[in-house]
């Protein structure tokens, strides 16, 4: 079983329920529904459709509902597209106009009161960047820098401009409180600038009555960078979103920057999530570049929880295959992971109590005792999310009778969360726990296991058990 988990973003050359169907069983633990360019009634079905997989599959694949964000777009274009010459000089207008190769029009019409001239304008994900010349009563007049096609809707960029536009859009409250409806299990906030973003969002859903859908931050700006820990601290997870945060800061800084939002995630025991560009080759063919086979794989080496695909599965020729070859590749990587010293890191920032102790020991025991897996009876999810940040060589599987428990934890490393009926005695957490790993790993006699949490199930707060036990 892999332990690094698997976000596919779902589309056209997805939704299919047969298509769903065949990249679950090829690895994927979550999907991601991109608000930017998907509506209710498309976040609807594929929630009902991952529901009945679910059901029909016995898996707990989540959903992640990504918003929109305070992003600035370009409007539309006569035939949906035009060529920006090199060189050339281009209007952008502030109210809506047809737009060809001399002039378009953006969704942000208080830009031309708060850029400067010669401020930079990258468009396209930063293929094409414009500079700003001057100021007319309702447009820019930029120079064309960098030249190329630009479409219907695509973003627009502003690196080191400070815009007053509000985090959180009315697009987006309605998105998040549709969500909520539905029973979306988590929330990927795009654009972050700093941790009152994720405040704003944290009260929208205390204010909707929901606990236990997860937050997790999308990294795209410069800003969201220097405010990293304070954001770290009010989320659940970060996704490092490298096609927008390449935009806005040099691409060399990328890796770096990834390397360090894995270890600080992981030593705050929280979600990491690499995404963008993963293995974009196979939206066109069958088979991956090595570059991108190497680039899955130093993720999975730096300990992310989970990488994610996106238009190799929103529009790609190859969707099915392309989950198939990053999970043989996660499986390959993880035999190179130096376990020992990622729960030797997790251990000198542990709190020192009887979870973290107890969590610790039974990593320790579990990687020298060479065990099948780490069974964890759950109500919260909290044994298992410790359990996780102490990266175990076996898989956790988490066992818990709360529908939104199992669901949150399916994107945390090597936790596989399973639905059971209610436990009310020691006698049938040892029974069950046998019952679950015999089901869901190939076992011989004589492998070992071990079961850990709380005791009582429904009363204690905290882990406080361990036990191992011979197959």
């Amino acid at each position: 079983m892999k332990k690094t988990k698997i976000i596919t973003t779902i589309g056209p050359a997805s939704q299919d329920i047969d298509i769903l169907k065949q990249m679950i069983l090829e690895g994927t633990d979550a999907v991601r529904v991109n608000m930017t360019h998907a509506n209710h009634e498309f976040l609807a079905d594929i929630k009902q459709k991952i529901d009945k997989l679910n059901e029909e599959l016995k898996t707990s694949v989540s959903v992640i509902m990504d918003t929109r964000g305070p992003d600035i777009t370009v409007g539309k274009f006569v035939s949906g597209s035009a060529y920006l010459n090199k060189d050339d000089k281009i209007r952008i207008y502030m109210n809506p106009i047809i737009g060809d190769s001399t002039k378009f029009s953006i969704s942000y019409n208080n830009l031309i009161n708060e850029i400067k001239c010669n401020t930079f304008i990258k468009l396209n994900d930063g293929l094409i960047e414009l500079q700003v010349l001057e100021k007319g009563e309702d447009y820019l007049l930029c120079k064309v820098l960098v030249g190329g096609v630009i479409e219907d809707n695509k973003g627009v960029n502003i690196p080191g401009v400070s815009l007053d536009i509000p985090f959180l859009n009315e697009k987006d409250q309605d998105d998040i409180a549709f969500a909520n409806e539905i029973g979306i299990d988590f929330v990927a906030l795009s654009r972050v600038n700093n941790s009152e973003d994720i405040l704003a969002v944290n009260d929208l859903l205390i204010s909707l009555g929901n606990d236990h859908m997860g937050i997790l931050a999308k990294v795209e700006t410069e800003k969201a960078v220097d405010d990293i820990d304070e954001i770290l601290r009010v989320c659940d997870g970060m996704i490092v979103a490298r096609g927008d945060l390449g935009v806005e800061v040099p691409m060399e800084r990328i890796p770096g920057i990834q390397k360090i939002i894995i270890s600080k995630c992981h030593t705050a025991g929280k979600v990491s999530i690499v995404a963008t560009e993963m293995m974009s080759s196979m939206e066109l063919q069958a088979r991956p570049t090595r570059a991108e086979v190497s680039d899955v794989a130093n993720a999975v080496l730096d300990s992310c929880d989970a990488v994610m695909l996106s238009g190799e599965t929103t529009i790609g020729k190859y969707p099915v295959e392309t989950v198939s070859v990053m999970s043989k590749i996660i499986e390959s990587s993880e035999y190179d992971v130096n376990y020992y010293e990622l729960a030797d890191k997790a251990m000198r920032t542990e709190k020192q109590d009887t979870t973290g102790m107890i969590a610790y020991s039974v990593t320790e025991c579990a990687n020298r005792l060479k065990t099948v897996a780490i069974m964890a009876p759950t109500m919260s999810g909290h044994t298992a999310k410790k359990m996780s940040r102490f990266r175990p060589i076996c898989p956790v599987i988490a066992m818990s009778p709360n529908d939104s428990t199992v669901k949150n934890l399916s994107i945390y490393y090597a936790v596989y969360p399973v639905k059971i009926d209610e436990i009310k005695n020691f006698d049938q957490i040892m029974v069950k726990s046998k019952k679950v790993v015999e089901k869901l790993i190939d076992t011989n006699p004589g492998n070992k296991i071990i079961i850990t949490g709380g005791y009582p199930f429904q009363n204690v707060k905290h882990t406080n058990f361990m036990k191992i036990e011979e197959l």
